[in-house]
């Protein structure tokens, strides 16, 4: 399946929906407090996602009951809002997607709830580098599996290790797309596979576990936790490669 080449229109109308997801994001994160609860998170993060004439996408999609993706602590992704009060010295995974005229946003970050440990600091300080050192490096005629490799060894060297069968993905006039995008090596020789090319959109996600890159899915078939049991962060953006560089369509223009 061919990785689409969007045009200098569509990708404007791909950052519109993306910014859109950034403002939530930077809102949740200035008022998301302890105290409150998953779902009150949700409520919060769906109602300002619609004031911006958004869609929240994530809303149904394959059958997720929420707005936005609330992971706490040992949850590192697809976290299901809940009545789970929020304490400090948790961390919060926030994953959000939008849609506006049929064209998709997503993004996500990990935030402290208050004071939070050192060893926690640098588990989101991981995601978050991994994240814009992948973006940085990111060239026309680049492999992904090069670029996977790249995040694979940067997670490493910080003392981490990728969450394994998650991994971000293209996106467009749909959520999710080609090409897929592992934060390691899946298989093979890094110079093979599709090549990054002018115009392709696409979310980067780095998703940190501490000892194990094993997935668990919870009982309520969404949540995703590590088999080290430990806790994890998540970061992403929604990256367009424009005149043989990527560029962060899903992050607030100051």
């Amino acid at each position: 399946m061919a990785i689409p080449l969007r045009k200098p229109n569509e990708i404007s109308k791909l950052a519109t929906a993306s910014q859109a997801v950034a403002k939530t994001l930077k809102y949740l994160e200035q008022n998301v407090k302890a105290g409150m609860t998953l779902k009150e998170v949700d409520e919060m993060g769906e109602a300002y996602l619609r004031n911006l004439g958004a869609r929240p996408s994530f809303k149904g999609l394959y059958g997720f009951p929420g707005a936005i993706c609330t992971s706490l602590n040992e949850v590192i992704i697809h976290g299901i809002p809940d009545d789970t009060v929020l304490k400090e010295g948790d961390i919060l995974g926030l994953d959000v997607g939008s849609e506006i005229d049929g064209w998709y946003g997503d993004a996500a970050i990990t935030m402290p709830i208050g004071q939070i440990s050192k060893e926690d600091e640098a588990l989101i300080a991981c995601s978050k580098d991994a994240l814009y050192h992948a973006i940085s490096i990111i060239k026309e005629g680049m492999r992904f599996k090069e670029l996977s490799l790249e995040i694979e060894k940067f997670i490493v060297n910080r003392g981490f290790q990728p969450l394994t069968r998650f991994c971000g993905h293209g996106i467009g006039k749909k959520p999710h797309g080609e090409p897929e995008i592992p934060n390691y090596l899946e298989s093979g020789n890094a110079k093979s596979g599709p090549k990054i090319k002018n115009g392709m959109v696409f979310c980067i996600e780095p998703m940190i576990c501490h000892n194990s890159r094993e997935p668990v899915i919870l009982e309520n078939e969404w949540d995703v936790v590590s088999e080290d049991g430990l806790r994890g962060s998540h970061y992403e953006h929604t990256v367009a490669v424009v005149d043989g560089k990527a560029v962060i369509l899903s992050q607030v223009d100051e």
